[in-house]
């Protein structure tokens, strides 16, 4: 089977981006690009991307970019980052707000340049405005663990005991920089082929991670008009309250998956464990989070979970489709034949 991902590869052709980002949500925003075709033009600074201390993550986020290193300090430099932007149609940069004025970079001098040119800034916190709130964290300093701890993504990853999680993945950089800054990067190219005219689009990672919990907001309000309080992160609805959706430790240590969130799949989940006798026990029959039904059919579940191991469930339900998983280590998904044809230095994200 071919790597239908391929089929995307000439989608962005004649798009070309000047890149000035560094680090990890730019440049992975400019891999996501040239994936699908576009022509990515990286300018590093004299000392280089500071990622290049970290080989492979370096070589994963900028193969196939044309890479160029001026000194941003010198007007020379300058002036050979405006000549790559007469005809470009997007300039990605990662600088803290102002700093583009400062080097001459700004939207006024560069829209007279190339009044198409569009203009993305990843920040932490937003550019500064005539609100003193977002003026005054604008120039702080950040990196993807001080943006989900603003954005109170961070507080929402507590385990079962209720303690805080710390993740090995950038959600902030990534869905919060990087994806963000490609969605109003596509948008506002559309817009500036249909009426002549670019924009500069600032993306703030605070604020775009604070808008993506949209199920937290809502299934908190949920929980509350039941319970009469608002839940902790580990008692949400889709937080491990549910029988139906939470993590179940298997006889090694490990652990199962269980999404069966529907009444059919939560049902059909009872067929695979010999468990008629829970099949009613679901918050689609009137069983909610916390009742004494509820915790007693997570507690016959846990128990029959434990009684073997991983893989002795993995085999069970290999075939059955009630939305029941192994949680898979980094090895093991890397070597699953689910993803034998992804490509390791792409930034596709999924397509198929």
């Amino acid at each position: 089977m071919a790597n239908v991902a391929n089929t995307m590869t000439d989608c962005l052709d004649g798009l070309r981006v000047v890149d000035l980002t560094r680090n990890l949500p730019g440049p992975f925003a400019t891999r996501l690009l040239a994936d699908l075709g576009a022509e990515i033009i990286k300018i590093e600074p004299k000392n280089g991307d500071p990622a290049r201390a970290l080989g492979d993550l370096f070589s994963a986020l900028n193969h196939g970019k044309t890479i160029e290193k001026v000194d941003f300090r010198d007007p020379q430099g300058i002036e050979s980052i405006k000549a790559h932007l007469k005809d470009a149609d997007v300039m990605l940069d990662s600088f803290r707000p102002e700093v583009l004025e400062g080097m001459g970079l700004d939207a006024k001098t560069l829209h007279a340049l190339n009044p198409k040119l569009v203009m993305v800034s990843i920040t932490g916190y937003g550019m500064a405005d005539s609100d003193d709130v977002t003026h005054n964290w604008a120039d702080k300093a950040g990196h993807d663990i001080n943006f989900m701890a603003m954005s109170g993504v961070l507080d929402q990853l507590k385990t079962a005991a209720g303690e805080q999680a710390m993740p090995n993945i950038q959600f902030a950089d990534l869905a919060g920089g990087s994806d963000t800054a490609v969605i109003a990067l596509l948008a506002a190219v559309f817009s500036a082929q249909r009426t002549g005219q670019g924009r500069h689009v600032a993306v703030s990672m605070t604020h775009s991670l604070y808008q993506h919990m949209v199920m937290p907001k809502a299934t908190g309000k949920l929980v509350k008009s039941f319970s009469g309080k608002n839940p902790k992160p580990q008692h949400d609805f889709l937080g491990g309250l549910l029988p139906c959706y939470r993590l179940y430790k298997t006889a090694d240590d490990r652990y199962m998956a269980v999404g069966s969130l529907e009444l059919k799949f939560w049902q059909g989940l009872c067929e695979v464990l010999e468990l008629p006798e829970l099949k009613t026990k679901h918050w689609q029959m009137g069983v909610m989070p916390n009742t004494k039904d509820s915790q007693e059919a997570a507690q016959v579940v846990a128990d029959t979970f434990a009684s073997h191991d991983l893989a002795h469930w993995q085999q069970i339900f290999e075939t059955a489709d009630v939305c029941v998983t192994p949680v898979l280590t980094l090895e093991e998904a890397r070597a699953h034949p689910l993803f034998a044809h992804q490509d390791e230095h792409s930034a596709t994200l999924g397509w198929q």
